[in-house]
């Protein structure tokens, strides 16, 4: 299960907090860190996030980083991973080094910092006890798109045009294998043990019931479920020829949480600035199939008077356009 939440309140700087349930494990991701945006959040929770993903490095999606930080700098019980655009490496240096280490060399914590840059990805190392002075070159790797996968979730990078490179994420939970209950039932067997060895994909026979049943014989008793999908995409521009890109991209995702950055009369304020509408964005939420569109990251140009009708005019376009619940 993928469950998501926006921080950040409208008008303001957002993020997008996300958790994903395999039942047996959880990964759990930030997806940018805007000012403020962690207020609210239980320190608990901020000590517990796997990865910390930007799009870009503009200050409203990094100005809240320092309270990231402050949780996690000497963390040591989980790996410290950080990802973005080019140049993510070194401003993160420069965050990181915007203290007085006067203990460092009592400190544990090291940082991985991962630049997602074209057909490949580069990573660094920074190390807490050596005031994190040093930016060490931790290697490059092919980048076939999928950045990161873990046994609940992978994820998908997809550059996106901001005056510059901005990155939108593509998140898709592992098939999940249920049981046909209704073929259980006619062939008048109890569930148990079992089906969790024939899930695991176990050869032979297997203990049914107290009867030997070989595993082959029973694989029909098993379906395959899409996983859960969700998109991020932020501050980018949408032309007619990046919503056709983009679109095919987004085929097969549930839920797309997408800037709405301006209302539909300021489209030349969104092109010129690499932004959206929320007319574009619905658009491309028709043309993609999603199921759910998510605006978020509202220009702070308007008031809330405005908001109401600016999602009118989304969902005018595509009907299952909404804000966060908690903005209501």
């Amino acid at each position: 299960m993928l469950r998501a939440r926006v921080l950040g309140k409208p008008g303001q700087d957002n993020a997008l907090w996300v958790t994903a349930d395999s039942g047996q494990g959880l990964t759990r991701l930030l997806l940018d860190c805007g000012g403020r945006t962690l207020e609210g959040v239980p320190v608990s929770e901020i000590a517990q996030v796997d990865h910390l993903l930007f799009s870009h490095l503009h200050m409203d999606h990094v100005a809240g980083f320092d309270d990231f930080f402050r949780v996690n700098f000497e963390r040591t019980a989980r790996e410290n991973h950080v990802w973005g655009p080019p140049g993510t490496a070194r401003i993160m240096g420069h965050r990181f080094r915007g203290y007085w280490w006067n203990h460092a060399p009592d400190i544990r914590g090291t940082w991985w910092v991962h630049e997602i840059d074209g057909a490949q990805v580069q990573s660094w190392r920074f190390e807490a006890h050596e005031a994190f002075e040093v930016m060490h070159s931790a290697g490059t790797r092919p980048h076939t798109g999928t950045v990161l996968d873990t046994p609940q979730v992978s994820v998908q990078a997809v550059p996106l045009l901001h005056q510059g490179v901005s990155l939108g994420y593509m998140l898709r939970e592992p098939p999940r294998m249920n049981v046909n209950t209704a073929r259980l039932a006619e062939l008048g067997l109890r569930g148990g043990p079992w089906l969790a060895q024939l899930k695991s994909g176990v050869a032979g026979d297997l203990d049914v019931n107290g009867a030997k049943c070989s595993a082959q014989s029973l694989r029909h008793l098993l379906e395959v479920e899409p996983g859960d999908s969700a998109a991020y995409f932020t501050d980018f521009l949408l032309s007619g020829a990046q919503r056709e890109r983009l679109a095919l991209i987004l085929s097969g995702v549930k839920t797309l949480f997408m800037e709405g950055q301006y209302a539909p009369e300021d489209e030349e304020l969104a092109l010129k600035n690499h932004h959206t509408t929320v007319q574009q964005g619905a658009l491309l939420a028709e043309q993609a199939g999603v199921e759910t569109l998510v605006l978020l990251h509202l220009s702070r140009r308007y008031d809330a008077a405005k908001w109401a009708g600016m999602l009118r005019a989304a969902q005018d376009i595509f009907p299952a356009a909404r804000f966060p619940a908690e903005w209501l």
